[in-house]
């Protein structure tokens, strides 16, 4: 099988496609953010109704991750993935349509949202499968920056054009950008039954370490997204920020996140559990600080960049570990890994909206706080991460 790799130049260019890929799909999924109130005057319809379209968009790729990685294991990836992305193409082009009504463009995100789901779930294993197995790690992590880079560019750049051009242009602008994904995985991406690829399965398979790992993620983003769900309440009643900074803020949040992942991509390999448990810890006192500290606009700012620069390097660190520990075919464990993610979001959001009339938007926080100190208390156990002795072992085991 290694004589049959592509060439290097091949290979790096699919994992350009694939971060072009990343990006254009998290775009997507919260570009309605940014325009929330140009796209509900258009359809005529409630702020709350075109939130829903990103609150449906996650739910949809919770529920939908892991049945579609089941029913979809057999196919190969060159076709798989190119499928996806026309599906991608093609709701953003039907989400700019002028005469597109509210519930074509529900449909439109319920639709891309399920191949969102797939997406991340054989991205990974595509990616991964095309390099050495001692190269996961770093291709785990340039992956992770095509994602990253939504928050701090594509969310921006697509609300300013939106702004400037209609809300339905960014999506014309990204259906563009999934073409182009979409044609160099067609030409570049080879042809192969997923299960030949050394990235079909868990290096060092282990299902109470994956239990730990998933139970991490979970933990770990419904802790974040506790208090960061009504974040922009927090930094007008705690931390007195006027409306004009919000962005500001937001942006320096997002630019940490794309630092972490950018930082900590190239170390997945040499030190898996430092890089799964450091992002975790920095969270707890990112989140914990802002509930003690949120009166302090300087202090805010810093927890928040701090927490930005742990979140995102801590899902990719999990992705890079579910790729180790696998217990079966690794694109139905990250399948469930995305879902604890999203579930986490759901369950944030929720838990937040309850304690809010409770404890205030500081409170949050704290709940926050102290859940993903649970995450980190269960990932510290012994022998609940693994190490590069783990990694190793296996390779050193077969022909």
């Amino acid at each position: 099988m290694g004589s049959a790799r592509p060439a290097p130049w091949r290979r790096a260019a699919v994992v350009a496609a694939l971060m072009l890929a990343a990006f254009t799909f998290n775009t997507t999924e919260n570009l309605p953010v940014g325009l929330l109130s140009l796209m509900a005057d258009d359809l005529r319809v409630s702020l709350t109704a075109v939130g829903a379209l990103v609150t449906g968009y996650g739910l949809a790729v919770a529920v939908g991750s892991l049945p579609l990685a089941h029913l979809t294991r057999s196919v190969p990836r060159r076709y798989l993935i190119a499928g996806l992305l026309a599906v991608l193409a093609a709701a953003s082009w039907l989400s700019a349509l002028t005469a597109v009504s509210y519930g074509l463009l529900l449909a439109a995100r319920v639709a891309t949202a399920l191949a969102q789901a797939l997406f991340w779930a054989v991205m990974g294993p595509t990616a991964v499968g095309l390099f050495p197995p001692e190269r996961r790690g770093r291709i785990i992590g340039l992956l992770s920056v095509g994602g990253s880079l939504a928050t701090v560019a594509g969310v921006p750049a697509g609300t300013w054009l939106g702004g400037h051009s209609g809300w339905r242009v960014p999506f014309a602008v990204l259906g563009a950008l999934a073409v182009v994904s979409l044609v160099m995985v067609a030409v570049l991406l080879p042809t192969s039954r997923p299960r030949e690829s050394h990235a079909a399965y868990g290096a060092a398979p282990d299902r109470r370490r994956f239990a730990v790992v998933l139970t991490t993620t979970a933990l770990s983003v419904t802790g974040a997204f506790t208090g960061f769900t009504y974040l922009v309440a927090f930094l007008d009643e705690v931390s007195g920020f006027g409306r004009d900074a919000v962005s500001a803020v937001l942006l320096a949040f997002g630019a940490a996140g794309l630092a972490g992942v950018a930082a900590v991509g190239p170390l997945l390999d040499r030190y898996p559990r430092a890089t799964l448990v450091v992002p975790v810890a920095g969270q707890v006192v990112a989140v914990v600080g802002l509930y003690a500290a949120g009166g302090s606009q300087v202090a805010t700012v810093v927890l928040l960049m701090l927490l930005g620069a742990s979140v995102a390097p801590a899902f990719m660190a999990t992705q890079s570990q579910v790729l180790l520990v696998a217990p079966g075919r690794t694109e139905t464990a990250l399948a469930a890994n995305s879902a604890a993610f999203n579930v986490g979001v759901a369950a944030g959001a929720l838990l937040g909206g309850v304690l809010l009339p409770l404890t205030g938007t500081r409170g949050t926080f704290l709940a926050g706080g102290l859940l993903t100190a649970v995450a980190l208390v269960v990932l510290c156990r012994p022998a609940t991460v693994v190490t590069r002795a783990a990694v190793k072992a296996p390779e050193t085991g077969t022909g």
